[in-house]
């Protein structure tokens, strides 16, 4: 296959080669549900979907496995400042997660697993590292000891001689190394006893590096192809995955990605800053539609610094294809023309899924199916509506698709708003029938303060947004 990816190990664009033809196995890191989500939260499950769908259209079957860690530090710390039980204050959060990887139209993973749910495979994998040399237990705690992994570092391209201790536990004089980390966390006084499980080591709960480990090769086995997430994941979460599979003798990722952030003011969003902007509440300012627009039109690895007037400028970009694509629909039908990519289009997504280029060819083709609209040439105006959707379709974007034809918001609003809109250019057209041209204008223009743009065409008068 021709695409090509940024492989964060390798530090350099690679070709990318599945281990089986025709199929992708791929990990990418999910939530830790201590709160409901922002959009700099989901920025990567919008990036990966992308990935997905490209490699789904280029005719591989892909395996996607998106993890929840539903037990963390952060979730008893809330949970109990909350006065709710972890596991409700998790599952309440995990749902909101839920909710906004639907409303951004993501396809749902085909597994997702949840950390709670894989502590026997967690424990094997601990009892491995210790037999293997590369982990030990101390007081209930069982750590990693990353000296005896000469390879620790590489995947953030770091030595081990500059790395600072570890900050998991408070307990640094009973390790090895001050940077060694926890695989397993032996229960504390004051922790809720349902966040604990039995093991050789005693009672407590996994490492949260460890847990992805687990996942991940439950689902995918020992050699996968692609991991996925964050850029603030790949150290030290990602280090300490790759270093504990690997040492348990496994290859496992064989490429890794990072998408960027979403900053504000030039610092990464997140709910320490107090500059977070939730989903829930984001998506009642815009339609979900133009914030999944807004987060994949840039490149995946470059960062988004967030303002109110760039996603409204999003918003406009994505309303101009809209436009275009239902009011081509209308003159040549929703399925005409040949679902054909554009050259560059598909160009543009092999290298390093290059979006804002693949953006742009959409924006190039539209502009060619409007020309064609205006010259009443349908067949310039069929081709151009069928790579038009195909392309938006691979993005996640198509209006015409059941996620955004049927929603927008209610869909009773947008129905009792066509009809009123209709009303309106009824009356428009009996002035002008009855040639009073003075009240005809008058609608036309009453109906642009309302930001409805009117448009007199050889197939009758189309209204939309402006």
């Amino acid at each position: 296959m021709s695409l090509r990816l940024y492989d964060t190990a390798a530090r350099a664009v690679r070709d990318f080669t599945p281990l089986r033809a025709g199929q992708v196995s791929m990990y990418v890191c999910g939530l830790t549900v201590q709160g409901p989500p922002h959009i700099g939260h989901v920025r990567f499950a919008l990036a990966f979907d992308v990935l997905r769908r490209w490699l789904t259209h280029t005719g591989h079957e892909v395996t996607y496995v998106r993890n929840v860690t539903d037990v963390d530090d952060k979730i008893l710390a809330k949970s109990a400042a909350a006065g709710e039980p972890w596991w409700a204050w998790a599952y309440e959060n995990e749902r909101a997660a839920t909710r906004a990887y639907e409303v951004l139209g993501t396809l749902p993973p085909t597994y997702e697993p949840r950390a709670t749910g894989h502590v026997p495979e967690m424990v094997e994998l601990i009892a491995a590292l210790i037999d293997r040399g590369h982990a030990y237990a101390v007081d209930g705690d069982v750590y990693f000891d990353v000296r005896s992994f000469p390879a620790y570092g590489e995947l953030s391209g770091q030595k081990l001689g500059e790395l600072q201790a570890a900050a998991d536990t408070e307990t640094d004089e009973r390790k090895h190394d001050p940077r060694d980390f926890a695989l397993w966390k032996g229960v504390k006084d004051g922790e809720p006893s349902t966040a604990s499980w039995a093991t050789p080591w005693g009672r407590g709960r996994p490492g949260w590096h460890l847990e992805c480990s687990a996942m991940a090769e439950k689902y995918l086995g020992p050699d996968f192809d692609l991991h996925g997430g964050g850029l603030d994941l790949r150290f030290p979460h990602h280090e300490n995955e790759r270093a504990q599979s690997q040492a348990a003798g496994h290859g496992f990722a064989r490429y890794w990605l990072h998408n960027a952030w979403v900053t504000m003011g030039g610092e990464k969003m997140s709910k320490s800053l107090g500059n977070t902007l939730l989903v829930d509440e984001v998506v009642q300012r815009v339609r979900p539609v133009e914030l999944r627009y807004y987060l994949v039109a840039p490149h995946y690895r470059s960062m988004i610094e967030f303002s109110e007037p760039a996603l409204a400028e999003a918003a406009t970009a994505y309303q101009r294809l809209e436009s275009f694509v239902r009011r081509a629909a209308e003159v040549v039908g929703s399925d005409a023309g040949t679902p054909e990519l554009p050259a560059a289009f598909t160009a543009a997504l092999d290298d390093d899924l290059s979006t804002p280029a693949a953006v742009a060819v959409v924006h190039e083709v539209v502009t060619r199916g409007n020309t064609a609209l205006a010259a009443d040439d349908t067949e310039g105006l069929a081709a151009a509506l069928g790579a038009v959707r195909a392309m938006l379709g691979v993005l996640g974007l198509d209006p015409l698709h059941p996620q955004w034809a049927d929603a927008g918001g209610d869909r009773r609003l947008a129905q009792a708003t066509d009809g009123l809109v209709q009303l309106a250019l009824d009356q428009r057209a009996a002035a002008r029938a009855r040639k009073d041209y003075a009240a005809a204008d008058a609608i036309r223009d009453q109906l642009g303060a309302l930001g409805v743009q009117v448009e007199d065409t050889p197939q009758g008068t189309r209204w939309e947004l402006t």
